[in-house]
């Protein structure tokens, strides 16, 4: 899809510049009975095959939404024209059929997951694009353009938000108190996944109490979403530039977002695996003495921040870097900055780790075992287990207005695709 250039012309909002806007919304929810059913991982942590083993037997499953790929012939190109346009025509089939069911008025909603003994509870609301383009939704991590595009095309199509941006916010005393009071309610949806993990949602009936207790919310954070964000944001601008008439409070200027505390958020690490040395192991060890002291001591998991695990030949090493970054670079001081910039780039050659295929990622909720499994079927050379990054490390990186290297966090458990839509129109 080419990439036109838009101007934009400057929103004309009556609403202060400083707070968050944040607004219900009409959402399209599962009908009684269908939520389990309907609920699904999102699109990115499954590939065509496995969306279509989770699918299977299930016609209601919202994997034919967004990985609608998954209904067409084996091979098809999933950035191809036929897989938006059975997305879209698998969307409408759920709200033609009643497995999807349109709210009467607009509404704030309270998601919340239990994956063993963490629980997480987030708002499910909708947020202004200008937002994201001021930086009151702060970002961390870049976006890929292919990735980008085909999110713009996906959401442009649909005309519709079917996954959510997962934001984070600092801790609000007001936001707990209208949260608590919610918990007490007879919920819409209350299931367990297949993973294990538990979902409910509640809808809270004065909508207005969140969008006002937002609007006391100086900035928010993607913690996982960026392309769905950029996307958005993109659309908004499109759509903008389109109506002559634009006045800023059009749907298509809100995203669908799920907003949770700070304290509430688990990141866990997200693991490198190094398919292919640019020499042999022997050269690889040596150069990597000059950066880490290498303590082969069996330890999978590093004990604490500034410590790496390297898995190697059957041996599970700590490397301890020799040289400690700028402490007042709040990328630099990162264990995912320290292992780009020491070891991938100057030793492996991976100057980009999007774009190379010398390393791929695998999320600490596989567990160190998943690295070594890499390692000893022969699909890796190596793996280095990491720390994970903090939410304080994650807001200094935002807040500063710097990007962390691909990869940074990994976050759990997954919000469920479907379970609340949000429609630009």
């Amino acid at each position: 899809m080419p990439r036109e250039r838009i101007r934009v012309r400057p929103f004309s909002l009556n609403i202060g510049d400083i707070f968050m806007k944040v607004k219900a919304f009409k959402a399209w929810r599962p009908a009684e009975g269908k939520a389990e059913l309907v609920a699904s991982v999102p699109y990115d942590v499954v590939d065509t095959r496995q969306a279509a083993e989770l699918a299977a037997g299930n016609p209601d499953s919202f994997l034919h939404v967004v990985r609608a790929e998954i209904d067409l012939p084996e091979g098809t190109n999933p950035y191809c024209d036929e897989v938006y346009a059975q997305a879209k025509a698998n969307l409408e089939r759920l709200k033609t059929d009643g497995v999807l069911i349109r709210e009467e008025q607009p509404s704030i909603y309270l998601y919340s997951q239990q994956m063993g003994e963490h629980v997480q509870y987030g708002i499910v609301a909708t947020c202004h694009v200008e937002d994201y383009e001021t930086g009151k939704i702060k970002i961390h991590e870049k976006t890929r353009r292919v990735k980008e595009e085909d999110r713009i095309r996906y959401v442009d199509t649909q005309n519709a938000n079917t996954g959510p941006v997962f934001l984070a916010y600092r801790d609000s005393e007001k936001i707990n108190k209208v949260v608590e009071a919610v918990k007490s309610t007879e919920p819409l949806y209350k299931f367990t996944a297949e993973d294990g993990v538990a979902h409910t949602v509640w809808k809270f009936e004065d909508p207005a109490v969140l969008e006002e207790a937002f609007g006391e919310i100086p900035a928010t954070y993607v913690a996982d979403g960026h392309h769905r964000s950029a996307s958005a944001a993109k659309i908004g601008a499109m759509r903008r530039a389109a109506n002559p008439n634009h006045t800023g409070d059009e749907p298509y200027n809100y995203f669908l977002a799920v907003m949770f505390p700070e304290s509430e958020l688990k990141i866990l690490a997200y693991n490198r695996v190094i398919l292919s040395l640019p020499g042999t192991k022997d050269e690889f060890c040596s150069a990597l003495k000059d950066h880490f002291t290498i303590e082969a001591n069996g330890i999978a998991s590093p004990r604490k921040a500034g410590e790496i695990c390297m898995y190697i030949d059957g041996v599970w090493s700590t490397l301890t870097p020799k040289y400690l970054p700028n402490e007042s670079d709040p990328v630099a001081v990162l264990d995912v900055s320290i292992l780009q910039n020491d070891v991938l780039a100057p030793i492996l050659n991976i100057e980009d780790p999007r774009e190379s295929n010398d390393i791929d990622f695998v999320g600490g909720i596989k567990g160190t075992a998943e690295l070594e499994k890499w390692v000893k079927d022969g699909r890796a050379e190596l793996a280095f287990s990491m720390y994970p990054t903090s939410m304080e490390q994650l807001f200094a990186v935002a807040d500063a207005g710097m990007l962390m290297p691909p990869k940074s966090t990994w976050f759990e458990p997954k919000l469920r695709s479907g379970l609340l839509v949000n429609t630009l129109d």
